[in-house]
């Protein structure tokens, strides 16, 4: 019988484009946990995150790097948080290793092949994603760190304000390069 080695491509194939003022790529390799926080567990669940990764839970619309800043824990509910980081980062998976830092305190799902990443970045990223997004993303109404699921042009989003001018975008794997199209269509047309 022979022996077959299944190796992962990211969706986009390493996508990278620099325009005038915008540099969009795609962040691949990267691990996405989802940890739902039990029925009356929201203390116990706090007490966890702090003890794992050094940072208190974010409010719901936020997020935190974690104290070496390696992991980011976003909110986006009042029992719903995900953990991103570097896949490569844990040998023994992303869920596993979310869980074993968080205890039996949150339920856990590795989500990692459901989400393509793409970072969008530059003083005309602002105005690329204003086109497209029905969010206020002005700097005073979404800070740094601030998060939010949203749709861009009829895909499910999720954006987070990474930088001065950089956000993370995270939309269904399945529509990859239609997602890709319509941030890059945006990109073209506020030039």
């Amino acid at each position: 019988m022979a022996d077959f080695t299944l190796t992962a491509e990211p969706f986009l194939g390493r996508f990278e484009q620099h325009y005038d003022d915008v540099k969009l790529r795609e962040i691949y390799d990267v691990a996405f946990v989802s940890a739902a926080i039990p029925l009356r567990k929201l203390t116990a669940a706090k007490k966890a995150v702090s003890a794992a990764f050094g940072v208190d839970l974010p409010e719901v619309g936020m997020s935190a790097l974690s104290q070496d800043s390696d992991m980011r824990i976003l909110r986006l509910g009042n029992d719903q948080a995900f953990v991103i980081f570097p896949r490569a980062q844990h040998d023994t998976g992303a869920e596993p290793h979310v869980a074993d830092l968080l205890g039996d305190v949150f339920y856990t799902t590795d989500q990692s092949d459901v989400w393509v990443t793409l970072e969008i970045a530059g003083t005309g990223a602002r105005r690329a994603l204003e086109r497209i997004c029905p969010l206020n993303i002005a700097p005073d109404a979404f800070g740094i760190g601030a998060t939010a699921r949203t749709s861009m042009e009829h895909l499910g989003t999720i954006i987070i304000r990474n930088g001065e001018d950089s956000f993370l975008l995270m939309s269904a794997s399945s529509s990859a390069h239609s997602f890709l199209h319509a941030i890059e269509t945006s990109i073209a047309n506020t030039a």
